[in-house]
């Protein structure tokens, strides 16, 4: 007997029932899936993103969204601090390296950050054509964003006011492409990088003047020495930056630096550790539950099964009693019900798996539209292999029981009755 093509003719003649089972069990698997996927890729993303930062530096506020906008570029910034405040802090021996951001603008919904090239070191940057940037109102481009708007070194364009394609456009200044980045695999794939000065000479009525100030408060930020010109304090005061990313030479001595500009500065400081683990604390509560429900799906296809393959025992008495009449064993009927189990599973996981993939390619869509983040749809985790197995096992369990009742079967008895 090919008890492979007995058992999906089993399963054909009664297709809403095997419908439903598959369907169950597609629902579950689908569900785990996609949690296990998303979440993995969403681990990568924020674990690489914030990679040597230790402490965020930036206006009063929410902590976690001062992390969101300054490391993830996914939130409004919290707003300014001072140019003047901040230099004080990289002066502090504490500090490692320092790192300025100034945000504020877009083009085409991609966000514009004004910093140095620090930044691009940060993400170990390298370029795929052009240069960095060297002079104010010069821009280099995440793979991403020149990808999406087709955009190659020496064009220009003006930026908009806020983060949306309806802001006011700075026509009076526009941005003059002179590098694209190669794939870095994270924010910065999606970011518009320029020198500080770019960004205040942008929003500065007199910019042409205030560029050169810029670039004397940019040189004041990067080098450890304080200002010994008088000119250059002023202009340090008068000028603002949105946050900025602190490494420290020691991280624990570095949270004693923390709690002081939180008391005695109008700025605060944010640890990305601590806010991350607080954000994937608050979405593990609903990830757990979707999880939990997703399982509860999985043992109802399993009692599905279990009911299918009962019912179409009892039903299927004469034909098993027939069949054993004929020459075949007891042994060979049980496993013919446990290859309707295992086909059963075997075919949900992998509508499951396909159903998560769809999934996850509808989710990346509306982040890439919202946040221009994406995922690697296609991607195989180990853990899949363990949810079909754990697939199997289910179909295997739920056709257990109910073919245990070939062992029962009175051949005479049942042949007589029908």
């Amino acid at each position: 007997m090919n008890l492979l093509k007995i058992s999906w003719s089993n399963l054909k003649d009664k297709p809403l029932t095997s419908f439903l089972s598959i369907l169950l069990m597609a629902l579950g698997i689908a569900i785990i899936s996609l949690l296990l996927l998303a979440g993995k890729q969403l681990e990568e993303k924020f674990t690489r993103n914030v990679a040597g930062i230790d402490m965020v530096v930036g206006a009063k506020g929410s902590p976690l969204q001062l992390i969101l906008a300054s490391i993830y570029q996914i939130d409004a910034p919290t707003g300014n601090i001072s140019l003047d405040e901040a230099n004080r802090l990289t002066r502090n021996p504490l500090v490692k390296s320092a790192i300025p951001l100034s945000m504020g603008d877009s083009y085409q919904g991609y966000r514009i950050v004004g910093s140095n090239e620090k930044y691009l070191q940060h993400f170990e940057a390298a370029f795929e054509s052009g240069k960095v940037f060297s002079e104010p109102m010069e821009i280099v481009l995440g793979t991403k964003v020149a990808k999406n708007l087709e955009l190659k070194v020496g064009d220009t364009f003006a930026s908009q006011h806020g983060y949306d394609k309806e802001g006011d456009v700075h026509e009076e200044k526009k941005f003059k492409v002179v590098g694209i980045l190669k794939n870095t695999n994270a924010v910065l794939d999606q970011l518009m990088v320029t020198p500080l000065e770019s960004v205040w000479a942008v929003h500065d009525e007199h910019h042409e003047e205030e560029v050169g100030k810029g670039a004397n408060a940019l040189k004041l930020l990067e080098e450890d020495a304080p200002p010994t010109e008088e000119e250059h304090h002023h202009e340090e005061e008068s000028k603002e930056i949105t946050s900025m990313l602190i490494k420290f030479r020691n991280p624990a001595m570095g949270m004693m630096m923390a709690r002081s500009i939180n008391q005695n500065t109008t700025m605060q400081t944010a640890s990305p550790a601590i806010e991350i683990n607080r954000l994937f604390a608050l979405m593990g509560f609903g990830i757990d539950t979707l999880k939990i429900i997703a399982l509860v799906i999985i043992i109802v296809s399993g009692l599905s099964v279990f009911v299918s393959l009962y019912n179409s025992l009892k039903e299927r008495k004469y034909e098993m009693a027939l069949m054993l009449s004929m020459g075949a064993s007891r042994t060979k009927l049980f496993f013919l019900l446990l290859l309707e189990g295992l086909i059963i599973s075997s075919i949900g996981f992998v509508i499951g798996i396909a159903l998560s993939r769809l999934g996850l390619w509808l989710m990346s869509k509306n982040v890439e539209q919202n946040f221009h983040y994406d995922f690697n749809v296609l991607s195989l985790l180990t853990e899949e292999l363990w949810l079909f197995i754990g697939a199997l096992v289910i179909g295997l369990l739920a056709a257990a029981i109910p073919s245990l009742g070939i062992y029962k079967i009175d051949i005479s008895r049942t042949l007589a009755d029908e």
